[in-house]
């Protein structure tokens, strides 16, 4: 008489393999696209900060330049024979470089490289293109501008306060990092014509105009 062992029966749970076979690519599909999602966001994101930093310089020259009765009073513009730069130098009154400011205040070249400063860097940022040379040239108008408020200074000179609300991080560091960030991120690929300049013969061989 034969003897058959009993069959025993697993009744712990199990997936199926077909299940794990597909859940695996459905799981990597789903990463890939979150991080093509996550990218395209970053990059308008960026694209934005950027195109809206770029509209504050470009702004400031216009209402330098034409005298929109904002920052500069009308019929006191640049082309109506005011200065840009005259009020604010002159009224420089903290920090070690007070002499200097007063002396370039108001002078023809002050006023041309402080525009074309303003000019260009609104439409290189606006437009996306040489953001590397924005980012330097950017970064030593604010560094400028810095030194002229004097941000590390409680008391001007006349004693009066000077109503810094941080010694060392205010708004001209911020753009300055910005501009930077904007650099090394390539932020003019996306709504701006960083592509198109990259792609120049001159561009191209001096990456340094990207």
């Amino acid at each position: 008489m034969a003897v058959h062992q009993p069959t025993r029966q697993h009744t712990g749970f199990h997936l199926p393999t077909w299940n794990r076979a597909t859940t695996e690519p459905a799981d990597d599909t789903t990463a890939v696209t979150t991080d093509t999602t996550g990218s395209a966001l970053a990059a308008r994101s960026l694209a934005t900060v950027r195109i809206a930093t770029g509209f504050i310089f470009l702004w400031a020259f216009l209402d330098k330049a034409f005298g929109w009765h904002y920052a500069t009073g009308s019929g006191k513009g640049w082309i109506d024979g005011g200065s840009p730069t005259k009020g604010f130098l002159s009224g420089v009154s903290a920090g070690p470089l007070q002499s200097f400011f007063h002396h370039i205040a108001g002078q023809g070249w002050t006023d041309w490289m402080f525009m074309l400063a303003l000019l260009g860097l609104g439409v290189a940022l606006m437009s996306g293109i040489a953001l590397r040379v924005t980012a330097v040239a950017g970064t030593a108008l604010m560094a400028m501008m810095w030194a002229a408020e004097w941000p590390p200074a409680q008391h001007l000179t006349g004693g009066a306060p000077s109503m810094s609300s941080n010694p060392i991080v205010d708004y001209h560091l911020v753009y300055a990092l910005a501009m930077i960030l904007f650099a090394f991120t390539a932020a003019g690929a996306t709504w701006g014509l960083g592509r198109r300049w990259a792609r120049l013969p001159i561009v191209r061989d001096n990456t340094w105009l990207r």
